[in-house]
């Protein structure tokens, strides 16, 4: 059937029938994937107690996978190192009440990338709650594990405006201190054009790593104030925080001057540009680095909903971020020992 005559015969309320045989089909593969998660689940728990009880040893987990494959040769997913997964799967979660239910919303692929590569508890429930919110795919959640979202956002949590964490405190959840582009490939002595042609080339790689609900507007977006133009290097919209987010670019490190100018665009945006229902308009400076004793002053007298991040080109070294999180939970357990 030619183009032609398919849109001949849509009609204006088709859509909305492609939209609902669409929701079908996600929530019948959630039901799908619920109940194999709840499967590999009691599984588990089955040889975990079995285990516990000493009426069985790893040998007859083994026994098991074989006699599974002669008997069901139809079934896929009981290899033994599978089934021994499913143990610590189980063993994992069992006595954690908010955890558990979680795990049975994400893919079994999902679920052993995050308990195979975190190393602590709330390393999980971070992961396992951030596919959800974001709907990660597979590459996606190995990315953020390869990028050290979690050591970097507990590390260095992402240091808002005054006006902005009390006007918007859920922005807390929505921004990061840093973000990483390596995906950009772009030279130590980059310029800024670089680095903007760059992100917008790689829009939807830049859109990943910025979060699900920010929506790209325009690239060096017009302001006219008074008889001057002047131009956004980028403009998004967030869905959720139900605001524009103007996003200015500089290669080199962080200075207080910078704010003046994303101030500036901030009130244009909301003067000109702000529909009626919207919230104020967010701003954020993404810099090449930062020293975050200037950032807290530079910050603590804005009276605009603003932010300041640096971007990284290369994926940080997690070994170090490992290390550095270590000393900090070190110290905070000393500080909670003297208290």
């Amino acid at each position: 059937m030619s183009k032609k005559e398919l849109t001949a015969i849509a009609g204006p309320d088709f859509a909305e029938v492609v939209q609902l045989i669409s929701a079908a089909r996600q929530h019948a593969y959630q039901a799908v994937n619920t109940t194999l998660i709840e499967l590999y689940w009691q599984v588990g728990a089955y040889i975990s107690n079995k285990v516990k009880a000493a009426e069985w040893g790893d040998g007859v987990i083994t026994q098991l996978a074989q006699h599974l494959a002669v008997t069901q040769p139809n079934l896929r997913g009981f290899t033994s190192s599978n089934l021994f997964r499913m143990r610590q799967f189980y063993e994992t979660y069992q006595d954690d009440q908010i955890v558990a239910p979680l795990v049975r919303q994400l893919p079994w692929t999902h679920n052993l990338i995050i308990l195979g590569r975190s190393k602590r508890a709330e390393e999980r429930e971070f992961y396992l709650q951030l596919a959800i919110k974001e709907r990660w795919s597979k590459r996606e959640l190995e990315r953020q594990f390869n990028t050290a979202l979690f050591e970097r956002m507990v590390i260095n949590p992402v240091k808002l405006s005054t006006v902005l964490r009390e006007t918007q405190p859920e922005a807390l959840n929505v921004f990061k201190d840093s973000y990483v582009v390596d995906f950009l490939n772009l030279p130590q002595d980059h310029s800024e054009a670089d680095l903007h042609q760059g992100l917008l080339g790689k829009l939807r790689q830049f859109l990943s790593e910025l979060g699900r609900d920010f929506c790209f507007v325009g690239s060096e977006f017009p302001l006219q104030v008074g008889k001057q133009d002047f131009a956004l290097d980028l403009l998004f919209f967030h869905r959720g925080l139900n605001a524009l987010v103007a996003i200015e670019l500089k290669v080199d490190r962080f200075s207080p001057e910078h704010l003046g100018k994303l101030n500036f665009y901030l009130e244009a945006l909301d003067r000109d540009h702000k529909k009626p229902h919207e919230n104020p308009a967010i701003g954020v400076l993404l810099c090449a680095s930062k020293d975050d004793e200037v950032v807290e002053y530079a910050l603590s007298r804005s009276l605009s909903p603003a932010m300041i991040a640096e971007y990284q080109t290369q994926l940080p070294d997690k070994k170090l971020l490992q290390a550095k999180l270590h000393e900090f939970y070190l110290l905070n357990i000393a500080e909670v020992d003297q208290g």
